[in-house]
Formats: C-alpha cells, structure tokens, sequence
C-alpha cells in the first residue's frame, strides 16, 4: 500500500519548497511561481496554487514536478504521513 498524502495548504506547501532553497518568482491571482537556479544555471520552476486546502491530485503532481530536482526521499517526510 502507497503511503497517504498529507493535507496541506499552498501556503505550507510554499514553506516547503522555500526550505529547498526556491524562491517566490512571481504571482498571478492565487498562483506563486518558485524558482531556483541549480548549481549547472538551469532554471527550475514550481506552480504552487495558494488554496487553503490542495487536492490530492494536485498535490500529487507538485510532488512529482518537485521530485525532478530534489531527491524523493528528501520530499517524502514533508508531504507523506507515515
């Protein structure tokens, strides 16, 4: 069995991300784009929407759009119960 996401907000998911060194870009409406340079100068870039409660699948996909620059172990502990 999959471990079980977690509920959380835009806002907590954003505090994640900032903790892996993402930094708010830009917003539109109730969006934040996050963005980080990598060591190599590619441009990595999260959409993050600030609801007060993400759906499942959304959160899902921001982990798995995350999980393309930071290791999935290191993410795990943020946004999965155990």
């Amino acid at each position: 069995m999959s471990p079980k996401l977690k509920r959380l907000s835009g806002s907590e998911v954003v505090d994640i991300m900032n903790s892996f060194g993402f930094e708010v870009h830009s917003q539109r409406g109730s969006h934040i784009k996050l963005r980080k340079i990598s060591v190599n100068g590619e441009r990595q870039t999260l959409t993050i929407p600030i609801h007060a409660e993400l759906d499942m699948g959304t959160l899902r996909a921001i982990v798995r759009q995350a999980a393309r620059y930071i290791p999935e172990t290191e993410l795990r502990p943020h946004f999965y119960a155990d």
